[in-house]
């Protein structure tokens, strides 16, 4: 490997702007994180038209910042008021309030902070040394195998997504043919355009993001009303003793390489790595009953493991142009606004965006570490402004934002037609994650596919004679057939035995 552009990638992260982008990320990230139902994903959204103006690799900067940034900020709201500002901090509730129930408030923050900090530098470090090798495999990737690749990319997504598996599919397929609204870039024929110029070049990426994510989170928000909250008046004995950092080290190692290893995975994320470090921690402990009671591995392995995730996701998005989850496709549309195809090419051809963004991500993590403590009263403090303040204020800011893309009043009425759908999504159940990634890889899904088609004269058998794409699709047709095989095994197992079919299910769960 040539270390070279790596270092190179150095110089691009210590120029002044640069550092204060990280910076200015990391703290709306953690912000963002502490705020209840803004996630991650909705702040880059409404964030897309701020990115114009700066240069791609600043703009990215930024926007990843964001996203770690966040996964450390829901913490905060979790130990401290048992509030989770993050979905993958809703795990860190269960031992973390136990511990600040007991006046240990400072010993939980301080262990997800270290944890936090060694999780994402061991992501980034496995990152750095991962990406390139995957790139440079993927650069014998044709139409049949981003075909294959972006089909398992939606199932996955779609088979682990927080809502059911039928509704995250029925969002999926919502998703697939929005991108097919426009012209045919094959033939050029009109597909569900109604006679309308403004429909004719497709949907655009920003109005559904910032629609589904940001107006659609404020929407549902607000129904919701989270309760009010006493928030702690001090935090005691910030840093843990080096008997709580033993205690925790076994944790701390096992959710870098989980998180690391899920995050990697479309659909896997900051969440499903949280709750997997969490299970596994619980499964392997001696004392089990501990969690829930103010364990320390019950702290350190969910926050270490989302950090991990949120920086080992950015693998597939650079490398392969896939992004693993929702906030991954709102960076992937950042990145094509940027005009920056991310992809097997992105580190030969762009090495100072890949590796500065890569290298934001120890300077982030450090940030992070130094800024977590000393801001806890500041971000507690945020959480008393009332949401029928904050609400307004960033639905204008969306409306405005969406305006200057293209200084079209058909952008606005888009937000809030998603905007609608979003809210709508959300009170019946359905995750807008995989109607997201699902229009985003769309387009690449169509016309790898119609490629391949062509390729192979119309058969579609062509595809198993490759051996990448084959066996993509002898994962995809696995991940399908799983989940009925599994059901229709478990009936049959509650048929033969009654008996113990209550038992058997709830092992299952």
């Amino acid at each position: 490997m040539d270390f070279a552009p790596v270092l190179d990638g150095f110089g691009v992260v210590l120029e002044p702007t640069n550092l204060l982008y990280c910076l200015i990320g990391v703290v709306i990230g953690m912000l963002i994180g502490v705020l209840p139902g803004l996630g991650p994903a909705a702040t880059i959204a409404i964030l897309l038209p701020v990115t114009f103006g700066i240069e791609p690799v600043t703009a990215i900067i930024m926007l990843a910042g964001i996203f770690y940034g966040a996964q450390y900020g829901g913490t905060i709201t979790s130990v401290l008021l048992r509030l989770p500002g993050e979905a993958s901090s809703v795990v860190t509730v269960f031992d973390g309030h136990a511990l600040a129930r007991q006046g240990r408030a400072g010993t939980a923050l301080g262990i997800a902070a270290v944890g936090s900090f060694i999780g994402g530098t061991v992501s980034i470090i496995a990152l750095t040394l991962v990406a390139p090798v995957v790139a440079s495999f993927a650069l014998d990737f044709g139409p049949p195998e981003y075909t294959a690749l972006a089909l398992l990319g939606i199932l996955l997504v779609a088979t682990v997504s927080s809502g059911g598996r039928l509704k995250a599919v029925v969002a999926a397929c919502i998703g697939l043919l929005l991108a097919t609204v426009g012209r045919d870039s094959f033939t050029g024929a009109e597909r569900f355009t109604f006679d309308n110029l403004s429909l004719a070049d497709g949907l655009d990426f920003v109005p559904i993001a910032m629609g589904l994510f940001g107006l659609g989170e404020i929407l549902y928000n607000l129904e919701e009303r989270h309760r009010a909250v006493q928030a702690p008046t001090m935090v005691a004995n910030v840093w843990p003793s080096r008997a709580d950092l033993r205690e925790a080290s076994g944790a701390i190692g096992r959710g870098s390489v989980l998180g690391f290893v899920l995050g990697i995975l479309p659909g896997g994320g900051a969440t499903l790595s949280s709750l997997a470090a969490y299970a596994l921690e619980k499964r392997r402990s001696k004392n089990p009953e501990r969690f829930g009671k103010g364990a320390i591995e019950g702290v350190a392995a969910p926050e270490t493991a989302n950090n991990a995730a949120a920086t080992s996701s950015f693998i597939p998005l650079l490398t392969l142009g896939i992004p693993a989850n929702a906030t991954m496709a709102v960076i992937f549309g950042a990145l094509l606004i940027q005009g920056v195809s991310p992809g097997p090419q992105l580190v030969s051809q762009e090495p100072e965006l890949f590796w500065g963004v890569v290298n934001s991500m120890y300077i982030g993590n450090i940030l992070l570490l130094i800024m977590s403590i000393p801001l806890v009263g500041l971000f507690v403090k945020i959480l008393r402004v009332r949401a029928t303040i904050l609400a307004p204020v960033t639905v204008l800011i969306t409306l405005v934002g969406v305006y200057t893309v293209n200084n079209d009043v058909f952008d606005i009425v888009l937000v809030i037609v998603f905007g609608a759908l979003g809210y709508l999504m959300k009170k019946f159940g359905f995750d807008p994650g995989p109607l997201v990634l699902a229009f985003v890889l769309g387009s690449l899904l169509e016309d790898s596919l119609r490629r391949s088609l062509l390729i192979f004269d119309g058969d579609a058998t062509g595809f198993f004679t490759r051996p990448i794409a084959g066996t993509l699709l002898v994962v995809f047709l696995l991940v399908a057939l799983l989940p009925p095989i599994r059901a229709a095994l478990t009936s049959r197992r509650a048929t033969s035995h009654p008996d113990t079919a209550p038992h058997d299910n709830k092992e299952l769960v």
